[in-house]
């Protein structure tokens, strides 16, 4: 193994760098203050500070230097969560949250939004910063490639403890994505499902996602391989109840590793599975199901108020990738319910 390589290689297996007081460190900065070529979108209310001034751009980080670094990050899609930033942390994983553009969905015309391509391509945009759709004009420095790899190397530099230089690649050009986790919730699972059929990572994590049911993408060829795609949703998540789910995940070519399995049923590792649902008792209500399966206060928990889907996330993140489920076939069920 040449010397660079092997230096890589001991970054994801050692300790990190002796530390005072090794921690959970939650580490923030604006985008706009670690790239100059960072620029707003008022037109889909993509801006850096609010009409009272609040920060809008201000991005996460966390990594626990307590803990033996698993040498992967994973870039989360949605808001801040606080609760999975410390779970993340706690299982190894560095995370970073980004401020990309993303705020399009809502002003998409609606025979765009229902024709069958416009979503794929302007999630595709919005991620990579390439153009790949006529309904936008996201700048490479706007898109959430882009703005990952900034935010990695400002850490590289501002917190040398957390060995953040580890996700660069070599010639310091971009982040190694055979490294990056890609995860997110609802329209972050979305794109990050889409951005994975694209750009070959290492994981990538789907709460209560992906739909877009009315596409095609999911059938793309793929950069990252099937096994490597992991979802969690709640059965009574509207997502679930009008076939987006499943269709999304047969699309994607998860039956292939196993059943969908109810984790309040089984135990871990959920017979391998990438298809883990949830029926716990949200009391008829759809809105909190679509956020159950995160960390969170909608989350299910016990009598003492703890959370009872822990192994459930450990699962997503950190089962190995080679242990998979006993293929099934298709349902042939799976989207009737969607309009023809």
């Amino acid at each position: 193994m040449r010397p660079l390589l092997l230096a890589a290689a001991l970054l994801t297996t050692t300790a990190f760098a002796a530390e005072p007081k090794p921690q959970l460190h939650h580490l923030t900065q604006r985008a706009s203050a670690i790239d100059a070529r960072a620029r707003e979108y008022p037109a889909i209310d993509f801006v850096f500070a609010d009409k009272a001034g609040k920060a809008q751009d201000l991005q996460h980080a966390v990594v626990d230097t307590r803990v033996a670094p698993r040498g992967r990050l994973v870039i989360w899609l949605m808001g801040y969560n606080a609760p999975l930033f410390e779970r993340l942390g706690g299982y190894g994983l560095h995370a970073i949250q980004v401020h990309y553009a993303n705020k399009w969905f809502g002003i998409i015309p609606a025979k765009a939004r229902d024709d069958g391509t416009s979503l794929g391509q302007i999630r595709l945009e919005a991620t990579t910063g390439e153009d790949a759709s006529p309904l936008a004009a996201i700048a490479p420095p706007d898109g959430m490639k882009e703005r990952a790899f900034q935010f990695a190397r400002w850490l590289a530099k501002e917190h040398p403890a957390g060995r953040w230089e580890q996700f660069i690649t070599a010639d310091g050009r971009g982040l190694n994505w055979d490294k990056v986790i890609i995860a997110g919730s609802s329209h972050g699972a979305t794109s990050a499902a889409r951005f994975a059929k694209h750009q070959r990572v290492d994981r990538v994590v789907m709460f209560c996602g992906p739909r877009d049911q009315l596409e095609s993408w999911q059938g793309f060829p793929s950069a990252t391989p099937a096994n490597r795609f992991f979802g969690f949703s709640h059965v009574l998540d509207g997502g679930w109840t009008g076939d987006h789910y499943c269709r999304s995940w047969q699309m994607l070519g998860l039956h292939a590793f196993g059943p969908i399995t109810d984790v309040d049923a089984a135990a871990a590792p959920f017979g391998n599975s990438r298809r883990l649902i949830t029926k716990f008792d949200v009391k008829g209500d759809a809105k909190r199901a679509h956020s159950s399966v995160q960390p969170g206060n909608a989350a299910a928990k016990n009598a003492k108020g703890e959370f009872l889907h822990e192994a459930v996330w450990k699962y997503l993140f950190t089962h190995p990738i080679e242990a998979v489920g006993t293929a099934v076939p298709l349902d042939p069920e799976c989207g009737e319910k969607l309009p023809k």
